[in-house]
């Protein structure tokens, strides 16, 4: 588990991408490769109006990563950090085998109808240990450089980050629901790892 350091005054953004088709119709979405919908462009657009305003001002100092699928690399590109954006591989999205393009129903009726993917996990896929491993890379990472890190990602993998940033255990990311296009903020509250932000959708209202 990702061990909690008070010395470091690091804080990570995190960035859900932008809606898809497969994401507004629930399939669950890891390697495929998919373009954002028009509402994901245009949800894009404003978390880069909002990240411009204060008290972000664009964090003009931040380190940015993103993931290489195309879908959060838009969402990078449209919120207006591409320039300054590095491709990691570790921020790609849960690799969901056997349950790829699948909603939860369908996995669920496979599965003898009773599936939980935080519980029960995936078919031919990628374990819920080595998403934590990649997990506990992004914040080992991000605790070791300067303050302010902005991660666009995907919605299970950066749910997995927040898990391991408190110190939990990776079953927990099932509590901390992300929505697209939202932002999140992870930092620390007297040395204690903490949530400074949440799943805050603001911008889109």
């Amino acid at each position: 588990m990702a061990s909690a350091a008070s010395s470091s005054p690091a804080r990570l953004l995190l960035v859900r991408h932008g809606r898809t088709e497969w994401s507004r119709t629930g399939r669950h979405t890891g390697t495929t490769d998919i373009p954002l919908e028009e509402a994901g462009r245009r949800a894009a657009e404003l978390l880069g109006d909002r990240l411009r305003r204060t008290p972000w001002r664009g964090l003009p100092a931040a380190r940015v990563r993103t993931s290489p699928l195309v879908r959060a690399r838009e969402t990078c590109e449209l919120a207006g950090f591409g320039d300054r954006a590095r491709v990691w591989g570790a921020l790609r999205e849960w690799d969901y085998g056997a349950y790829e393009g699948l909603t939860a129903e369908e996995i669920a009726a496979r599965a003898g109808g009773d599936w939980f993917l935080w519980r029960d996990g995936v078919e031919d896929g990628e374990s819920m240990a080595s998403l934590a491993g990649r997990a506990d890379e992004v914040v080992r990472w991000a605790r070791a450089g300067e303050p302010d890190a902005v991660l666009f990602a995907h919605g299970h993998v950066l749910r997995m980050i927040g898990a391991r940033w408190l110190g939990q255990e990776p079953r927990f990311a099932a509590c901390l629901r992300l929505d697209p296009a939202s932002l999140s903020v992870l930092g620390w509250a007297h040395g204690v790892p903490a949530v400074a932000r949440w799943n805050d959708t603001g911008h889109l209202e």
